[in-house]
């Protein structure tokens, strides 16, 4: 034993080949140490100097968290939430086969110069209806000049109770942000949407909310919606076809899960687009794995997003359990809205609501609400921005103008009353508990 511990011992003092990376080392970190408290000494002692860069960020905090990006995700939603700027939407307008006309009157009724729109026309739509709808944005002038619109190229099918409606709507939501992120709040709506107030109205309403806002209707899922919703495992064939079918149902049946608590609502959202980055770029990976989970969930449109949010720490405080729409259920069930007719007019001026659905092609309340509650006489909803003349019936909107400056009316006095409701301590308690 003794001979073994002297001739391991003589081995390594014989071996010097360690000696000059350490000294190197050693002289490396002393070096450092007497930069970094000579630094310190000069930004104490000296007047009017500033420290490098590199040396800001390193004194920023005590670990390394601030270096990845995760780090993002634990800064106060409300930091810096409150801009002076006027704020900007993006729009995603999808339709289906015959819808390319609804889809445009929907476009030019919430149409402002200051948001971002996409239009998807899904692929049960002939190739001629889809290229009439594009070609119809390319030689619009207006839409030309601001370059604001645009029709998805990639036309995907669709099926309203499966995963492929989510897919398509986060597709939508990448190509925005890739687009331009200079917009504040991801709105969805169909062709069957029309919007019960001006861009103006919207705009001024919400130049005065917290950036950090998310209106998703929350809802837990409970009673027959966990057994018939979270229990089934569904296809939906839009996945794997490229014809459209009803969703097949398998024989199997799954438990619920226990990693994460489930939650359903309305699909219409306006979501603030911190909240959609992180579902496309999912830091964390929680996005992806509830978007495998929800690919075999049936309505998964109304329980992706919602799931999301109160099961991420620094986005559930943030939604406020609104859908923002004015819809009509049949009863009962309670699972398929009615279409909109003259007779719902004022209980749709009365919800305060800044959009309704769903609305049949051409119906004549659409008429109704384009004269009483938009103003509309020619092509666009007016606005501030419109700085043409109306003389000789021309288009004032033809002309555009400063799209800063709003000019609200009777629908921003609703949305006002609306979100003070919304927003007020009795309403906005944390419905993700």
């Amino acid at each position: 034993m003794r001979r073994y511990v002297g001739s391991h011992y003589g081995r390594m003092f014989s071996d010097r080949k360690w000696i000059i990376p350490f000294f190197a080392s050693l002289l490396v970190s002393v070096s450092l140490i007497l930069t970094a408290i000579l630094g310190a000494y000069n930004s104490s002692g000296g007047v009017g100097e500033q420290l490098p860069l590199d040396v800001v960020l390193l004194n920023r905090s005590e670990d390394s968290s601030g270096y990845f990006v995760e780090s993002e995700l634990e800064r106060p939603l409300n930091a810096g939430v409150m801009k002076t700027k006027a704020p900007r939407f993006a729009y995603l307008i999808s339709g289906t086969k015959g819808d390319s006309h609804r889809m445009m009157r929907t476009l030019e009724a919430v149409y402002h110069p200051r948001n971002q729109y996409i239009l998807h026309l899904d692929l049960e739509a002939p190739p001629r209806e889809r290229l009439e709808l594009a070609n119809a944005v390319k030689a619009d002038p207006i839409f030309h000049k601001v370059e604001n619109v645009r029709v998805m190229s990639q036309s995907n099918l669709v099926t309203y109770k499966g995963p492929t409606m989510i897919a398509c709507t986060l597709q939508a939501i990448a190509i925005l942000l890739k687009e331009s992120t200079e917009w504040d709040w991801f709105i969805n709506l169909s062709a069957s949407d029309y919007p019960l107030v001006t861009q103006d109205d919207l705009l001024h309403v919400f130049s005065n909310l917290s950036r950090d806002l998310n209106f998703i209707e929350i809802l837990p899922i409970v009673g027959w919606k966990l057994n018939q919703r979270a229990r089934p495992i569904i296809i939906d064939p839009a996945l794997y076809l490229s014809k459209k079918s009803d969703l097949a149902w398998t024989t199997q049946r799954r438990s619920i899960p226990t990693s994460f608590k489930l939650f359903t609502g309305s699909a219409w959202v306006a979501l603030t687009r911190p909240f959609v980055e992180y579902c496309i770029w999912g830091w964390d990976n929680f996005p992806r794995t509830l978007l495998m989970y929800y690919t075999n969930f049936v309505s998964s449109p109304e329980g992706y997003f919602h799931t999301v949010i109160c099961n991420t720490k620094e986005f559930s405080h943030t939604a406020i359990s609104h859908d923002l729409h004015y819809i009509a259920w049949d009863t009962p069930p309670k699972q398929h809205p009615r279409s909109l007719t003259m007779n719902d007019f004022d209980k749709m001026v009365k919800s305060n609501a800044p959009f309704a659905r769903k609305f049949a092609k051409d119906d004549p309340v659409l008429d109704r609400i384009d004269k009483e509650l938009l103003g509309r006489t020619h092509r666009f909803s007016p606005g501030a921005w419109c700085a043409g003349t109306s003389d000789g019936g021309a288009d004032p909107c033809s002309l555009h103008g400063n799209d800063t400056v709003f000019s609200p009316g009777r629908g921003a006095e609703r949305l006002h009353e609306l979100f003070q409701l919304l927003l007020s301590e009795e309403h906005r308690n944390n419905k993700c508990l």
